[in-house]
């Protein structure tokens, strides 16, 4: 084969990865700053290679002829050009596609693609990419070529693919990917600053890790001591009422607290009856995301509007940040929703129903998985919770995947609408849940932006538009975004990645004033007017991860 022949079967591969390259600086649902977009063009152009390498591979397993001299010189033009020229207008066009996006989010626009920086960042990483792949490949070689000495070639080619795919499954799973769970587990203990690191107990005995508490106040965590200590008191939510007022009660149960999630779950319950969350007007059990954070936006409103009358209660099932959660440990979230919830509501159950309070199940993210996992309608329809507001949804729960297949055929998959709205209502950054009114016995919120891929992934992306692709974009969603099989499915991952730095009220930041309205509607309190609707929204009109509390 000639110098020439060679540098032509590369041109194939080439030309798609430079393709790919083009296909990911279309716009998606999250903004991208050039490293970002350097990264993920260099990944999906090695991706684009690696497909054209093996249809020439193949090309040659079948043994059909491979064009040369002048015939390969005109179809490599016939196809390098059109790419070329796809390429140049993508890259002209990648800022507007981004100021779209940051437009319609309301964020400050760019002024420049950073063009050179971004492609000089795709290049390396696609060199990168293609390296290990090479190295891969001189791996399998010598694999295969050893193996020819004791068995045929087409069984020793076999047999060499399966020994280097079991090679560098060894190599991740019990030396990189061992090493970085180590390190991830390490870091996010440390940040939890748990018992010996933990800082004084409050000194309130009524408060959750007080004195009097049942809750190892080191066992509790970062996440658990900030929610307990921080949030509206009887003063503040005085001041927003007009009217005398009780102070929230806060029961948190930190993952060091034992190492059962049942065994949690119960001293949950047995602090929450210890502090007297029973005699409340409303009783909240929420389940928090992979870290153990609470959404201070989530809990604060709820508590102002219902005049502190109201306890909330959940425990910790993990250390990691929601994604890797839901990917490292996913049964944990599971678990723990369940035997919370369950033993919760037995509890409940068994209290006069004039005596009790309104129950209600709450989740924001992984949260709102593993509590909609946890929540086992049937089980309870003997003695129904209030109803629930699960924010984000994440793409994997079934149940929420099965409410909105079941939505009426005329209303969009990013805002659906169920019947007549007496049981299941969703509510986003534009749409409220309609209010209290026109509800059954039950009623569900679902609160989930149309610009969250942590909401609107899915695996079937991979070679089919999803649903909500093939119809009219929303509000805060550009009318650029088009699917591309492969490449749309990597840029959704990205925008995953990057879900919780849009901005408030996009993305994955869900905050205070868009869980007014949905708590409104849901829990239904008592003299409460527009007015004091919008009053509150103001007050919680600090941005995402801030509560309504101004100290």
């Amino acid at each position: 084969m000639t110098y020439l022949s060679r540098i032509g079967i590369y041109t194939l591969p080439l030309f798609l990865g430079l393709l790919f390259l083009a296909a990911s600086l279309t716009p998606t649902l999250i903004p991208r700053n050039w490293l970002v977009q350097g990264v993920l063009g260099g990944l999906v152009m090695a991706l684009g290679y690696l497909i054209g390498r093996a249809f020439v591979s193949l090309w040659r397993l079948l043994e059909l002829p491979e064009p040369g001299g002048r015939t390969a010189l005109i179809a490599r033009l016939i196809v390098g050009v059109p790419v070329g020229m796809v390429l140049c207008l993508c890259l002209i066009s990648a800022r507007g596609w981004q100021n779209g996006i940051r437009e319609r989010m309301g964020v400050d626009l760019v002024e420049t693609a950073h063009t050179v920086q971004m492609l000089a960042l795709a290049l390396v990483v696609f060199a990168a990419l293609v390296l290990v792949g090479y190295t891969l490949q001189w791996i399998f070689d010598r694999v295969r070529f050893r193996l020819y000495r004791y068995m045929p070639p087409r069984t020793a080619n076999v047999a060499g693919f399966l020994l280097t795919a079991l090679l560098l499954l060894i190599a991740t799973r019990d030396g990189v990917l061992d090493r970085v769970i180590e390190g991830l587990d390490d870091s996010v203990t440390l940040a939890q600053k748990l018992f010996a690191d933990a800082p004084p107990p409050p000194t309130d005995e009524n408060l959750t890790g007080g004195a009097a508490s049942l809750v190892d106040w080191g066992a509790l965590g970062q996440p658990g001591r900030d929610y307990v200590l921080t949030g509206p008191d009887a003063a503040d939510i005085a001041a927003f009422t007009g009217r005398d007022a009780l102070r929230p009660i806060r029961v948190y149960v930190g993952r060091a607290q034992a190492d059962d999630p049942q065994e949690r779950a119960d001293i949950a319950l047995a602090e929450l009856i210890r502090q007297g969350g029973f005699d409340r007007e409303i009783l909240i059990v929420a389940m928090p995301t992979g870290t153990g954070w609470m959404d201070p936006g989530a809990v604060d409103t709820v508590e102002y509007m219902h005049g502190g009358d109201i306890a909330t209660v959940t425990v910790q099932y993990s250390y990691l940040q929601s994604p890797l959660a839901l990917i490292l440990e996913t049964r944990s979230g599971l678990d723990q929703a369940e035997a919370l919830i369950d033993t919760i509501h037995k509890y409940w159950r068994d209290l006069p129903k004039d005596a009790r309070p309104r129950l209600y199940i709450h989740g924001l993210s992984l949260g709102a998985w593993s509590s909609m996992h946890g929540t086992d309608l049937f089980a309870l329809l003997d003695d129904p919770i209030d109803g629930a507001l699960w924010a984000g949804p994440p793409f994997p729960s079934a149940k929420w995947q099965s409410i909105v297949a079941s939505r009426d055929i005329d209303s969009p998959a990013i805002a659906p609408v169920l019947g007549d709205g007496r049981l299941v209502r969703f509510a986003s950054h534009t749409v409220d849940a309609g209010g209290p009114e026109g509800w059954g016995d039950m009623r569900i919120v679902y609160l989930q932006y149309s610009s969250d891929p942590i909401v609107f992934f899915t695996s079937s992306s991979l070679f089919r538009a999803p649903e909500w692709m093939r119809e009219p974009p929303g509000p805060d969603v550009s009318p650029k975004m088009r699917f591309m099989p492969l490449v749309t499915q990597f840029q959704l991952a990205v925008d995953m990645a990057l879900a919780n730095t849009a901005p408030e009220g996009h993305g994955h930041a869900y905050y205070g004033p868009d869980y007014v309205g949905p708590w409104v509607a849901v829990t239904d309190p008592a003299e409460w007017t527009d007015d004091d609707t919008a009053r509150l929204k103001r007050l919680c009109d600090g941005g995402f991860d801030q509560g309504c509390v101004r100290k």
